[in-house]
């Protein structure tokens, strides 16, 4: 039974439904008036959960606050820290032993077994089976041939022989089985079955008629007896469980059922109630503890960064940092000058000794061209040109 939609039973009045005629859409109807006990059961369900769930909620958003915070601080620096070490030790040696060993090694078998294998087999399969299977091929059809004339001028005659000695036999011993199968099925007729259409037609059948007329008989007083018992026992569970257990329904588990659906709502309703005045009361001293927490940590934090450290930064910076970086600096150069002074010293140095000991190379030999070199070069826009040449 369906608890939600039973009427409620209070104090108010109850309140009749009014009947429009058919037209434009009509307003909602306000709701029915809540009873007594629906307006006495929420005022001190409220209260009581909302002093039970304003420290559950308080706890849920620290909670949430911490995990945001060790998800945003350690869980996902460290998610990432174990991804790059798994991709180091489990994927990049496996990406390499697949590149640099398993693809060279698999083209080198793969040539290995074209070289040994398929080779062979197409040196076989053209030169040496497909002669042989030319002769065969050639064998065969001599086969065929002998085979197709000795079918043609011996076999046939012989089977045409031997079908008609087979259709005489067959003949002769259809004749004789019709005269015998003719002489059985008259035994058969006045041994059997006379007899035994006499016996069903004068004793069987009566016999039958008086059995089935019996058993109706019977069956009729078995289904009186049967109909009148449960009757009694009908009447009797009814009496005896059916009734008592709708009055328990009607009055007792009804009224019960609905004053706990009531009292069930209204703890919902309380509880969603008690849970968002919760969430705005953790709100308020999140937002507290927040501020507080920044005026005493923050705020004196930021001061001194930017109030001292910040200048004793750009001091040191501006007196040490800079002189120090330009005196790297000219070092630096004067080393990188020392050492291209000393490598330009060592590739002279290393020239002479080889002129010494080799003496001077030899000079390519100009060769005549056809073409003028340098200034006599033939150009379409000089005026040195023939065509162009006054």
């Amino acid at each position: 039974m369906d608890l939600e939609k039973a009427p409620r039973e209070g104090c108010a009045p109850r309140v009749a439904a009014r009947t429009r005629p058919a037209g434009p859409p009509a307003r909602p109807q306000p709701e029915a008036p809540e009873g007594c006990l629906t307006v006495a059961i929420r005022i001190p369900v409220r209260i009581v959960l909302l002093v039970l769930v304003v420290p559950v909620r308080m706890a849920w958003d620290a909670l949430v606050v911490t995990g945001r915070f060790l998800n945003d601080t350690l869980l996902r620096p460290l998610g990432r820290a174990l991804l790059w070490l798994g991709r180091v030790v489990l994927v990049w040696p496996f990406v390499a032993l697949w590149r640099y060993v398993a693809v060279p090694l698999g083209k080198g078998l793969a040539r290995l077994g074209h070289v040994l294998v398929v080779v062979p087999l197409l040196w076989s399969y053209r030169y040496v089976l497909t002669p042989l299977g030319h002769v065969l091929a050639r064998a065969g059809r001599g086969v065929g041939t002998a085979l197709g004339w000795a079918y043609a001028h011996l076999l046939t005659p012989v089977g045409h022989a031997v079908m008609w000695v087979l259709r005489g036999i067959g003949a002769v011993l259809a004749a004789l089985g019709l005269g015998a199968w003719t002489a059985l099925a008259w035994l058969v007729r006045y041994l059997v079955v006379v007899p035994a259409r006499g016996l069903y037609a004068w004793v069987l059948a009566p016999v039958g008629r008086a059995l089935l007329w019996c058993g109706r008989g019977l069956a009729w007083l078995v289904g009186t007896v049967v109909t009148g018992v449960g009757a009694a026992l009908y009447w009797i569970a009814r009496i005896l469980f059916v009734l008592p257990a709708l009055a328990l329904w009607r009055w007792v588990l009804t009224p019960v059922g609905r004053v706990l659906a009531v009292v069930g709502r209204e703890v919902r309703d309380a509880l969603g109630h008690a849970w968002r005045v919760a969430g705005h009361v953790s709100l308020a001293v999140g937002r507290f503890l927040g501020t507080l927490v920044r005026w005493i940590l923050v705020e004196p934090v930021r001061w001194v960064y930017r109030s001292v450290l910040t200048p004793v930064g750009h001091a040191v910076r501006d007196t040490v940092w800079r002189p120090a970086a330009e005196a790297a600096r000219g070092a630096g150069r004067a080393v990188r000058q020392a050492l291209a002074a000393a490598r330009e010293t060592v590739r002279q140095a290393r020239a002479d000794v080889r002129r010494t000991l080799f003496g001077e190379p030899g000079r390519p030999v100009p060769v005549a061209r056809r073409e003028p070199s340098g200034r006599e070069a033939r150009t379409l826009g000089s005026s040195t040109t023939a065509l162009t040449k006054d």
